[in-house]
Parts: C-alpha cells; structure tokens; sequence
C-alpha cells in the first residue's frame, strides 16, 4: 500500500514543470547588448508565483530569494524558459527552486542561465501570512 501525500506536499523526485516562457526584448537590455539582470530575476518572481499559486489561490508575497549567479548571457531575441518546483511547504509558505534556461532563436539545445530558490508566504488583504491550505482569499 502506498500513501499518497496531501495536496501541497512537495515530491522530492518530481522534476521542475514549465511556469513561465519568454521572448527577450530590445527594451530589456544594457548598453552591453544583452538582457538586464533585473529583468530576469522579476520573471523569477513571477515564476515562482506562478508555481506558489498551484498550492491555493491566496495572494503570494516574495518573503526571500537566495543568491542568484549568472552563468550565461541572455540576447534580445532568445526565449527564457522559468522551470519551477515546490521544494518545502511550511504552514504559510512555500519554497521554490527556479531554473532559468535560454534557447536561441537561431536553435540549439537549451542553456542553464541561472537559478534560485525563493520563499513565498499567503497573506491576507493586511498583509498578516495565513495557512495557504485555507480557502482562498479574496482577490486584491
């Protein structure tokens, strides 16, 4: 007989799922012609709002992102794939791991740009953390 863990509970074996793909923009780059850092650590925390909301439909907040390395550039024009997976669930919050990779328009397999594991907490309409195993809150 095998249990089956309850809804919210990350798989340890479970590999990172698709929360967010983009096409880089000419807008969204330096004057060294290649995507600002920035840019690609707000779609971390879109993508890592994106896998927090999969655990309940409440508002989700940023409370912490670890350190985040670049290891690859990233052009106008690429698409950047932002693979999550829920890595710990507390009472009010949830840990994810974010990994960003980038294909070239011009094709070619894909290459780790960077990753990161951040914290979101459920909040309510006050901003005080609720157990994201409740109902869902109200929309903001």
């Amino acid at each position: 007989m095998t249990s089956v863990p309850p809804p919210g509970t990350p798989d340890a074996s479970a590999a990172h799922r698709l929360a967010l793909r983009v096409v880089t923009q000419p807008r969204e780059t330096n004057h060294y012609g290649t995507i600002f850092g920035g840019v690609i650590l707000s779609y971390i925390d879109q993508a890592g709002f994106v896998e927090a909301r999969r655990h309940g439909a409440h508002r989700w907040v940023t409370a912490s992102m670890d350190r985040v390395d670049f290891k690859a550039p990233v052009h106008t024009g690429d698409i950047v794939s932002f693979l999550t997976r829920t890595v710990r669930c507390g009472t009010t919050s949830v840990t994810v791991a974010v990994e960003v990779e980038v294909e070239s328009p011009v094709g070619g397999d894909p290459v780790p740009v960077t990753a990161a594991t951040m914290t979101l907490v459920a909040v309510d309409r006050g901003g005080k953390p609720l157990p994201f195993r409740s109902a869902p809150s109200e929309p903001a």
